[in-house]
């Protein structure tokens, strides 16, 4: 289980993730109505009658032991002036799971988030709006965190492709008599060229041997570690500079061949993804005005 905190105007709220689950504290975020009476806030949140039709349609999407006779009970009684409705209450009766509560130090009421942007809605349209804003603002982080090394690998793949392809261009295809139409043979040998050096394949061994990745339009390059991609980015730059030399195909893949070892050697022994840093400070977004109660 991780656990972090949102940040909404100055109130921290505790977001945590069960089995791939986010679940967020509306013990936390009813103090934004009553820091005193978390427990009367949710309560009264949790007797209205749409807060109930809520929980039960959301619980028969999610939660195939969802208890439906015990939720239409509760949504008989609900809005009568006697109803009340605990989170223990509404779990142990429904077999609920997208309310959970907890005991203990750092324990209260959490939620789903889909139920916990409900509940927001209830406290205030703003504040809303301002969890949202936050929570997205940690997704994005999150995103690009755990991004970081697909990007990285993107860019590497692409850095020197058009000096390569431009090389094959203007120093193969004019030396050879293609018909123009059949230039992406020319682009194709060259990148298996360095395909058969790192990845010990050509393009269409790979696609052969993983129809299902090929359908989704993946690729070799996608699959390669930033390593070998860091590699890929050099060999495309000797490639294409030994081509403006005129060196044979197959004097450029001996020596291509023993560059790519040497250098993987070492680039394995390294961690770069530590050296890498962010490159633009102002991404996300800032909460420039206080929410006021």
């Amino acid at each position: 289980m991780s656990k972090t905190k949102l940040n909404v105007n100055e109130l921290e709220i505790v977001l945590y993730k069960q089995n791939e689950e986010e679940f967020i504290s509306l013990t936390d975020m009813a103090k934004f109505r009553d820091s005193e009476r978390t427990n009367y806030i949710i309560q009264n949140w949790m007797r209205t009658r749409s807060t109930i039709e809520f929980l039960g349609l959301w619980e028969q999407l999610k939660n195939p032991n969802f208890k439906s006779i015990e939720f239409d009970a509760f949504r008989n009684e609900s809005g009568s002036n006697s109803f009340t409705l605990t989170p223990k209450r509404w779990i142990e009766a429904t077999n609920s799971i997208g309310i959970i509560s907890k005991s203990g130090r750092y324990g209260g009421t959490f939620a789903h988030k889909d139920i916990a942007f409900e509940f927001a809605s209830w406290i205030s349209p703003t504040f809303k709006l301002y969890l949202i804003t936050e929570y997205q603002r940690l997704k994005e982080v999150e995103t690009n965190q755990y991004n970081l090394e697909w990007n990285v690998k993107r860019i590497l793949s692409k850095t020197n492709y058009y000096i390569h392809t431009d090389a094959i261009k203007n120093f193969i295809l004019p030396d050879k008599n293609y018909e123009k139409e059949k230039e992406w043979l020319i682009y194709a040998e060259e990148a298996d060229l360095l395909n058969v050096i790192l990845f010990h394949c050509t393009a269409k061994d790979w696609r052969d041997a993983n129809p299902d990745l090929a359908k989704k339009s993946s690729n070799l390059r996608d699959i390669a570690s930033i390593n070998e991609l860091a590699i890929l980015s050099n060999l495309e730059t000797l490639n294409a500079q030994m081509i403006k030399e005129k060196v044979s195909k197959n004097e450029r893949f001996l020596k291509l061949k023993e560059i790519a070892k040497y250098q993987l050697s070492v680039l394995n022994e390294k961690d770069f993804m530590k050296t890498l840093k962010k490159l633009n400070e102002n991404i996300y977004v800032e909460q420039k005005k206080k929410l006021k109660k």
